[in-house]
């Protein structure tokens, strides 16, 4: 498994989910100066410098209950509450969406352009803040520093570290599903047509060549789909076309968004079973992700009234039924993480543990709606 898949991973779900709160916040009405504020809030701490140097080095992947959890305190990182159901949507659409763009992938350096697309729509979210383009920017460049120059193997074996990560997790999507690219068991559809990766040719041509490389036969087969010619290559520089449309924003046409658990979620005893089991790596994983968690601090409003709710579902009714039906091996439970010997252990950690626990401390006394979901790292 690649060591360098946690930055491609975080960014890519981050610019998913920030697409799907901006296309929520237009749908509610939510007026604009909050939206922004809560979409600058969400961007600056998602690209906090001591956080993202904690990101980008080398390390392997952590449980699904550990990103998750990094991704509820990002969510909540102003103004803005969610409640349990409609955070396990938004962790559920963003998931899915990031899964089938992999899948598509003509060639697996292409998931850069992904990560590149979704940048170049950051970058636009905060056009009018200079303090937080640079930030971005920032990013854009150890992007290029880290990945560009990586071999095709490497950037397999990121693609395939993915796939192996998301293998378990079939939500139905309702767009994916109008749009027939996803079937009822919440796999998806992969094409056998449209342009070939680039650098390749179209398949259907067999070459036969001699032991000194003469051409000597040649044997055409169908290739059983309607490939075309590839198309130029996208650009891997901060400003350029990156010519492949995924990792844009596929809910700028409006239409709602729903997600159903897979009929192969029925087996939840199973999965619970697997999930309960001990992980030796458990004590490692959640040391990292209190490392990484110091540089996430959660803005709470200054009284109830400057905090709103946002709802991913039609009305409050559907995300009370989406929270009661939702199948328990694809419940996320609060993770909490006991520091006091790594603190004796490790004082880069310990300093970091400090901070945070200083930082939560002193907004311990304010109140809003939504506080119940921000008490889940209460245990530090």
């Amino acid at each position: 498994m690649s060591s360098r898949t946690l930055p491609l991973l975080f960014i890519n779900l981050g610019g998913e989910m920030l697409y799907i709160l901006d296309q929520r916040l237009r749908a509610q009405n939510i007026p604009a100066d909050k939206a922004k504020k809560v979409m600058n809030d969400i961007i600056t701490t998602m690209f906090n410098k001591k956080f993202l140097e904690e990101l980008f080095k080398p390390q392997e992947l952590y449980s699904k209950k550990a990103l998750r959890t990094v991704f509820d305190r990002l969510a909540h990182a102003s103004i803005m509450r969610l409640n349990q159901a409609s955070m396990d949507k938004l962790y559920d659409l963003m998931t899915m969406a990031f899964k089938y763009q992999v899948l598509l992938c003509p060639r697996p350096k292409d998931i850069l352009l992904i990560s590149f697309n979704h940048m170049d729509a950051i970058k636009d979210f905060v056009k009018d803040s200079p303090s937080i383009l640079t930030q971005v920017d920032e990013t854009y460049q150890q992007l290029i520093e880290m990945y560009t120059t990586l071999s095709g193997g490497e950037f397999q074996l990121i693609r395939q570290t993915v796939l192996i990560f998301f293998q378990d997790m079939h939500i139905r999507v309702s767009i994916f599903l109008k749009d027939k690219v996803q079937n009822s068991n919440g796999r998806f559809v992969l094409p056998i047509s449209g342009p070939v990766p680039h650098g390749t040719q179209v398949p259907g041509l067999i070459r036969i060549f001699s032991c000194s490389g003469e051409e000597m036969t040649r044997l055409q087969f169908n290739n059983g789909g309607n490939y075309t010619a590839a198309v130029r290559e996208g650009s891997f520089e901060i400003f350029g076309d990156r010519v492949t449309k995924l990792g844009t924003n596929m809910y700028s046409v409006s239409r709602p968004v729903e997600t159903h658990m897979s009929g192969t979620s029925k087996n939840s005893s199973q999965h619970t079973k697997v999930n309960a089991s001990p992980n030796p790596l458990a004590k490692e994983e959640l040391n990292l992700l209190a490392k990484l968690m110091g540089g996430l601090k959660v803005q709470k409003p200054g009284n109830a009234e400057s905090g709103f709710r946002v709802n991913l579902f039609a009305t409050d009714e559907e995300e009370e039924e989406a929270f009661i039906s939702r199948p328990d091996d694809l419940s996320y439970g609060v993770i909490k993480i006991q520091a006091t010997k790594d603190q004796q252990a490790n004082a880069e950690l310990a300093k970091i543990m400090g901070e945070f626990t200083e930082s939560e401390e002193q907004s311990a006394s304010v109140s809003s709606k939504g506080d119940d979901l921000l008490a889940m790292m209460d245990g530090l």
